[in-house]
């Protein structure tokens, strides 16, 4: 299951990341337990400053062994324009954040640099904003 999950994660971060014009900007979220999208959101300039607001709370790095969890949700947002983040452990543009709902521990980070490489981190701030504008209820 953790291996189709980051297979999917990997294949559309490339699908995204090569894509020619992506006019059609959606927010995926994921459902970790069924293994599939369960909503697609179309993106907008508030849910844009929430995640900006996210970005800009990172507090360290996400170091559990595992960072995919078993059961949860994986929110995918794609970011247009680009957001340049720049601090102790992270100096990149990002184009789409996914944000990891574990239901156990408070939810983390997953963004990619350029060479695609992925990074997790811990961060500070309130995600019910973002949760009510995708008019999601875990």
């Amino acid at each position: 299951m953790l291996k189709k999950i980051l297979v999917y994660i990997f294949a559309f971060h490339f699908i995204a990341t090569n894509a020619m014009a992506q006019t059609n900007l959606q927010i995926e979220i994921f459902d970790i337990q069924q293994g599939k999208v369960i909503k697609y959101v179309q993106k907008d300039t508030d849910i844009q400053e929430e995640v900006g607001k996210l970005l800009e709370g990172i507090t360290g790095v996400y170091v559990h062994h595992n960072p995919i969890p078993n059961k949860g949700w994986m929110m995918r947002i794609p970011l247009e324009p680009n957001i340049m983040m720049k601090n102790q452990w992270f100096d990149d543009l990002v184009d789409e954040v996914i944000i990891i709902f574990t239901g156990q521990e408070s939810p983390y980070l997953m963004m990619f640099d350029g060479e695609n490489k992925p990074y997790f981190f811990t961060f500070e701030g309130n995600t019910a904003n973002l949760m009510a504008l995708l008019n999601f209820k875990p």
